[in-house]
């Protein structure tokens, strides 16, 4: 499992110009699940981007964690894109959308995060707050 996870001021997702989450200051998290992954692994993952220290403290440094602070999250299999070989990516090590979507909901609920429509064209709106963005995998 691959998280984008980007500290925002705000952030809302829409579907067919509707919006259908929004959030204040928190995280969004662009989340990419891998054909391996199962419900331990979006446990773990989900309980490390929770943990994150990436918010400042009261003297400025990236010292707090998520904390009652909001989240996001957006299922994005793209995270898995191999490009390497020739101009068209390969999905192949993105999960299928039946294995993906109950470990997208299983993360989503064990982070506390509102979520866009899994497998919908969504539009992403945020912005970025530092900007700090970070990717991180379980």
């Amino acid at each position: 499992m691959r998280a984008l996870v980007q500290r925002v001021s705000r952030a809302a997702v829409r579907v067919d110009g509707r919006e259908v989450a929004a959030i204040g200051p928190g995280l969004l998290v662009l989340l990419g699940v891998h054909v391996d992954d199962d419900a331990a692994t979006a446990d773990r993952l989900a309980e490390k981007v929770r943990a994150l220290r990436i918010f400042p403290d009261a003297d400025g440094l990236m010292n707090e964690p998520l904390g009652a602070r909001e989240a996001l999250c957006v299922s994005q299999f793209t995270l898995y894109a191999d490009a390497r070989k020739g101009n068209r990516p390969s999905y192949l090590a993105a999960a299928r959308p039946e294995v993906a979507e109950p470990l997208y909901e299983r993360f989503r609920d064990r982070l506390g995060a509102v979520g866009g429509v899994f497998g919908a064209h969504m539009e992403v709106e945020l912005v970025n707050d530092g900007p700090v963005t970070l990717v991180v995998e379980a």
